[in-house]
Order: structure tokens, then C-alpha cells, then sequence
């Protein structure tokens, strides 16, 4: 179980995570939502270790260190790859620091996305350099799989495709916790759903009890956030006006 709690993060001037609390089970797949800024980069990088925050965030009732931090992964398409180093380059790297790399699920990814295996990464696309990111993420032999808006450049096709293969070949005890604004297309991967606004958490729902009270992900979303259908045409209304 990954816990957090009270999670609070600020930077110069502005808060960025206000008391956050959650919990994250073995063997769920959860959809990460809200608006740009809203704190979700924040929170993973805050679950990693990356960022100093205020606070506790434990895992199966342990502080993250060093000892069990190869418990978790991460993709983003921010890349942090060794831009000289070739696919196979990483793939040796990863088997020397990670014990439980899964060789089998990384050859059959890396011929799902057809990457080739002996060019820099720095002679890769934007798509390219995420799909291998999300590859090694979900080798590296991780019980939680923190992405970041990993798809960036990939197109729907590529997309939909790889939600139905990692819907697949995940483990029963391994945790995705996905953070995209593509709420339609993961709809139906996903089996929860947590929403952020301005720095805290704003819903937390699975996926079953949508489905029981025949509502979907973008409607639940809506009522959430109360968004108003009549945005846009009061923004034209405004602007035609001061024409």
C-alpha cells in the first residue's frame, strides 16, 4: 500500500499541494485528472522523491529510501535518458541496477512499438523517446508505475493500441497511477479515478460505482469542477461586446 498523508508542497509564493491524503492498493489502475497546474506533476514528484514537501508518504508502512525507491517507476515526457546511450544500452543499465527487470515484457514492447535497438536515443522522435520512457517503466520490475502525461507525441492509434496491451500484461499486484488529459480514451483502462484542483484532492472515485449510477468519467468530471456549459459563449458574448 502506498500511502500519503497530509501532503502539503509549496514553492516561492505559491502552494502547489494542500493536505493531501490518499492510499494506492496493489493492483489498481488509476487516472490521475486536473487542470494544468493543478498539482499532479507535483504529486508524483513528491511520491518519488524528487521534491521536499511537508508531510508523510510511506510505502507498505516504510518511509521511501533508497532501500525500497526501485519499488516504484516512473515515465514522464520530460525524458531522463543518457542521450548517447543506444536502447540496448539502457536495457543493460536497468538489468544491472534492477534485479527483477522484466527481460520477456520489454522485448515484446520493444517490438509493439517497433523502436529499433541500436540508435541513440538522441536520434529519436518526441514519440519515440516517450514510448521507450513508458517501456522502461514498466520493465524495471516496479510494484507502482507513476506516468506523467506519457504520450505526448503518440498518435490515437498508437495510443488506444498500447492502453488494450498494458491492460494485458500487468501483474496482478502492480499499480498504475496515470496522470493525462485524455479522460475519454482511458475511461474505459482505468479502474479509478482521483481528481486535483488548485492543490487538493477534489474527487476520488472508482470506476464500478460511475458505471452503477450511469455516469461517465467527462460528466463526473463536469459536476466536480462545476463547469459551466455556458463558458464559451459568454467569453464571445463579452468579446463581440467590447467590439
Amino acid at each position: 500500500m502506498l500511502e500519503i498523508r497530509n501532503l502539503s508542497k509549496s514553492y516561492i509564493g505559491k502552494t502547489a499541494l494542500t493536505k493531501v491524503d490518499l492510499k494506492l492498493a496493489p493492483g489498481e489502475i488509476i487516472g490521475l485528472f486536473g487542470e494544468n497546474g493543478a498539482g499532479k506533476s507535483t504529486l508524483m514528484k513528491c511520491i518519488l522523491g524528487f521534491l521536499q514537501y511537508q508531510g508523510e508518504i510511506t510505502l507498505d508502512g516504510e518511509a521511501i529510501t533508497r532501500k525500497n525507491i526501485a519499488r516504484l517507476s516512473f515515465a514522464t515526457s520530460e525524458h531522463s535518458f543518457f542521450p548517447n546511450l543506444t536502447t540496448s544500452g539502457h536495457k543493460e543499465f536497468y538489468e544491472m541496477h534492477f534485479p527483477s527487470f522484466r527481460e520477456k515484457r520489454y522485448r515484446g514492447l520493444m517490438e509493439f512499438f517497433d523502436l529499433p535497438e541500436n540508435k541513440p536515443l538522441k536520434r529519436f522522435s518526441t514519440g519515440q523517446k516517450n514510448q521507450f520512457e513508458v517501456i522502461l517503466a514498466l520493465c524495471q520490475g516496479a510494484d507502482y508505475i507513476l506516468m506523467d502525461e506519457p504520450f505526448a507525441g503518440n498518435d490515437i492509434f498508437n495510443r488506444e493500441d498500447f492502453y488494450k496491451v498494458l491492460s494485458g500484461i500487468l501483474e496482478p499486484e502492480e499499480t498504475v497511477l496515470l496522470s493525462t488529459h485524455l479522460l475519454e480514451e482511458v475511461e474505459a483502462f482505468i479502474s479509478r479515478a482521483i481528481l486535483i484542483r488548485h492543490g487538493q484532492i477534489a474527487g476520488d472515485v472508482f470506476m464500478t460505482d460511475l458505471e452503477d449510477e450511469g455516469k461517465t468519467l467527462v460528466g463526473y468530471v463536469k459536476e466536480t469542477y462545476q463547469y459551466r456549459a455556458d463558458r464559451v459563449s459568454r467569453a464571445l458574448s463579452d468579446l463581440t461586446d467590447e467590439e
